[in-house]
């Protein structure tokens, strides 16, 4: 009994102890599962702290990157540089290509037009450039004068214009500012729109060749930081200035409006309409784009105060159109009607007493060349518009506003201060792609503008004063808005003689004055495709040359005419 109640107790002292000592391993079991838990999580969070941190780190990275980076970024986004899709970006092409290589073309009153008429194909020059008729720079009485021979250009235009020369450098003096610049030194021209002026002064936007001296208003401001990279245009009839640093708001009737380019390298916008007719509601619209897409972008188009006239598609623009702007303006064609010009969602009117030049008798309305996908927009917008060309961002800014006619241009160089009116940047950064305008802002502080005098031929030419060297030697030059040359001329065998050795041979040999006919069809030559190899010469095998050549290339011009006017039903028309 007794070791029976002994081995019951010792059973139930087992038992408990048992249940007492289990109790406690399983706690620990139980902690070795929650630790290693709590390890994988700690270990995931770790990981994901470090993940994030990595993140963050790109992150942050990143947008270092595009902050350094973004005018990178905005270029690439920007319509004209492919934003909008590789047809848009080579329509923007086109119509830059043929901006620069246009030519300085000016009406000719032994055409009159009429109703219905044939118009006439530009005629290839035939007199010849005359050096005695424009001044030249004397570069040995220039002591600020230094030449980079090694940096030569020759340059072709539609017309069969030749430029030829070199970069040099010296002291120009541009209105009130001055500063060390570069320019080109013409040694060669060919063409007689130049007889009478000194050479040509562009405010366009920098040009892509290396050997092609940057702007003069970018180096006129780099030298003058108070003076802001823009500047605008005025012109009427008969007068006409130019304003560095702005625009003077007394020269406008109503507001300046605003938008950015389409492209970094030219003054490209969108035209989204345009309708001719005796108002804009019942006018024919001219561009009936194929899309919404396509009626979003607008056609490209380029404000140019060197093209004459209003220059439109004479075809379907690549594709964007379904119908030829060229063929419905020549079907709807009547005096006393309007073109209605729509861009960033604000329309502007080209009366017929702009585009129509009733003296004698002239249309100043052209059909695009062949390639052309898009507008240039002439001095006939001038007349009623004055357009500021703002370069202080990498994407440029055009302003248009009415002109107030009562306004009276400088008659000489004036420095004032005016009331400030400014792009609003913040929120023309905003548009990416459809173009918006938005007016003017008020700026407290007052800004300098610089009144520039310019000679205005007939609405359709612009000349203006230019001083190079030390001392001072001055010019009389075409200005030109779309251009980004500024030259002038000189005598090519007065150069010191270290100049002349660096020169490539044939600028001497070569006298592109002497023959401006072979050098037209050569261009037009080129602009069909045809090779062509140098032809000038002293032997009879190279006259036999020459004359073969020049035949074959006058039947090349021939058969481009007869193309182009049975392609074409047309209005005579002032190129």
């Amino acid at each position: 009994c007794i070791m029976a109640s002994q081995w019951l107790l010792g059973v139930t002292i087992a038992l408990l102890l048992g249940v007492s000592l289990g109790a406690p391993l399983g706690a620990q079991s139980q902690a070795k599962v929650l630790d290693a838990e709590s390890g994988t999580q700690a270990r995931s969070d770790i990981e994901g702290y470090f993940a994030q941190q990595t993140d963050d780190n790109i992150i942050t990275k990143m947008e270092g990157y595009r902050s350094d980076h973004d005018d990178e970024f905005e270029f690439d986004h920007l319509p004209c540089h492919g934003g909008a899709g590789e047809s848009f970006k080579l329509a923007c092409e086109s119509v830059s290509f043929h901006m620069r290589n246009r030519g300085r073309v000016v009406p000719n009153a032994k055409f009159p037009v009429h109703q219905g008429q044939q118009k006439k194909d530009q005629k290839l020059f035939t007199e010849s450039f005359i050096p005695e008729q424009s001044r030249h720079l004397d570069v040995s009485q220039d002591t600020s004068f230094s030449a980079s021979p090694d940096k030569t250009f020759d340059l072709h235009y539609a017309d069969g214009s030749h430029l030829r020369g070199f970069t040099g450098n010296s002291v120009v003096a541009l209105g009130d500012y001055e500063a060390e610049a570069p320019f080109g030194v013409i040694t060669d021209c060919n063409s007689p729109d130049f007889n009478g002026v000194d050479g040509i002064l562009g405010f366009g936007l920098p040009h892509r060749s290396a050997n092609m001296p940057r702007p003069i208003l970018f180096a006129i401001t780099e030298a003058n930081p108070d003076l802001p990279r823009k500047f605008s245009f005025y012109s009427t009839d008969t007068e006409a200035e130019v304003v560095l640093g702005g625009y003077d708001p007394a020269s406008v009737s109503k507001s300046m409006w605003y938008i950015p380019a389409m492209a970094t390298n030219d003054f490209i916008v969108g035209v989204t309409s345009l309708k001719f007719g005796t108002s804009q509601e019942s006018g024919a619209e001219l561009l009936k784009f194929k899309s919404p897409a396509g009626q979003k972008l607008g056609m490209p188009a380029i404000l140019d105060s060197g093209t004459s006239c209003l220059v439109i598609p004479g075809d379907h623009g690549g594709g964007a159109l379904a119908n030829v702007p060229w063929d419905d303006f020549a079907k709807n064609w009547a005096k006393h009607k309007n073109f209605y010009m729509t861009v960033g969602q604000q329309t502007f009117e080209i009366p017929f007493s702009s585009w129509y030049l009733a003296p004698t008798e002239q249309t100043c309305v052209q059909p695009a060349p062949e390639g052309m996908q898009g507008l240039l927009v002439g001095d006939v917008f001038f007349r009623e518009y004055v357009v500021e060309f703002d370069m202080t961002e990498r994407r440029p800014i055009l302003g248009i506003a009415p002109l107030n006619k009562f306004y009276q241009p400088a008659t000489k160089n004036t420095l004032m201060e005016v009331d400030s009116f400014v792009a609003p940047k913040t929120r023309l950064s905003i548009i990416k792609g459809a173009q918006v305008m938005f007016p003017a802002e008020h700026d407290d502080v007052l800004s300098a503008v610089d009144r520039i005098p310019i000679e205005n031929s007939m609405g359709t030419q612009y000349f203006m004063d230019v001083d190079i060297g030390s001392p001072k030697q001055r010019f009389t030059v075409i200005f030109d808005t779309g251009s980004t040359v500024f030259g002038v001329f000189t005598y090519k065998h007065k150069l010191p003689k270290d100049v002349k050795n660096s020169l490539p041979g044939y600028y001497f040999s070569q006298d592109l004055k002497q023959a401006p006919q072979v050098e037209a069809l050569q261009v037009a030559a080129r602009a069909q495709g045809v090779g062509m190899m140098g032809v000038y010469g002293t032997s009879t095998s190279g006259y036999a040359m020459l004359l073969a050549v020049n035949a074959i290339m006058v039947v090349s011009v021939v058969a481009l005419i007869n193309r182009r006017r049975r392609r074409t039903e047309s209005l005579p028309l002032l190129a």
